[in-house]
């Protein structure tokens, strides 16, 4: 399933958005970051001459962007759906207001923020809708900011890899993430890296998918299987061998018309 192809049938997209619902320490644990680059370019973006940016994460999972808006000097509250994941997120940044809440319903008050991200999560959200209610929590001229971590498919084994894993967040170059009227002049900025793992690391990334999390026992075991021969027989890795494992970071902004 690549992210710039045909759009997920609603109740697909509900399902598999669900399968993120619990393990908040464990999708805390094997999924990367981002890179500051990411956060330097979208706060960069900001048009406020005096005082703190109020910022609001949406999708924001266990945090892992929210922690980079933070340690700009943003003012964040973070929002999402799953229990789970909001734990984890108070635990590593008990300092952020967390809520339960969607990009289509936030629960935040009118023209509160300058600065709105949504991480990892646009391609669950119904744009339109979700374009509606940040608009209506950012304050004029606000920043909406959308970004992916892929893995560099460029790179062959990556690309084999992403198969195996059946990793969805690959987009195709003509990629463009569709936002409502309320928004303008969206641009992007792309972020070349690696993330240092190990196999047994890698091996439990591909188990923090969706495609894995929503599969059978027997999916999941030829899922394993394969990433076994693909990781060390094919490729020749040692186990706990540290490797550079190539990613695109996608950063995508608009303003609030």
């Amino acid at each position: 399933m690549a992210r710039g192809g045909p759009k997920l049938h609603h109740t697909r997209r509900h399902e598999l958005g669900r399968s993120f619902q619990g393990g908040g320490e464990h999708y805390d644990r094997v999924r990367p970051g981002y890179p500051a680059d990411s956060a330097d370019w979208l706060v960069g973006s900001i048009g406020r001459t005096a005082g703190v940016a109020d910022a609001a994460d949406i999708g924001a999972g266990t945090g892992k962007f929210t922690a980079l808006l933070v340690e700009r000097g943003l003012a964040v509250s973070a929002v999402d759906p799953s229990t789970d994941m909001l734990t984890q997120l108070r635990f590593s940044l008990p300092g952020v207001p967390a809520t339960e809440g969607t990009a289509e319903d936030t629960g935040l008050p009118d023209r509160a923020f300058d600065v709105v991200s949504v991480a990892q999560a646009w391609h669950w959200c119904d744009p339109i809708r979700a374009s509606t209610e940040l608009a209506r929590i950012l304050r004029p001229g606000g920043v909406l900011g959308l970004v992916w971590n892929q893995l560099d498919t460029s790179v062959p084994w990556v690309h084999r890899l992403s198969r195996i894993m059946h990793a969805g967040d690959v987009h195709k170059p003509d990629f463009r993430p569709a936002v409502g009227p309320e928004f303008t002049g969206l641009e992007s900025h792309l972020t070349r890296w690696e993330d240092p793992v190990t196999t047994e690391d890698i091996v439990e990334l591909a188990k923090s998918r969706s495609y894995y999390l929503a599969a059978g026992e027997l999916t999941r075991a030829k899922v394993r299987a394969n990433l076994d021969w693909y990781l060390h027989d094919h490729l020749a890795h040692s186990r706990g061998e540290a490797i550079g494992l190539p990613y695109l970071t996608q950063t995508w902004r608009a303003f609030k018309a």
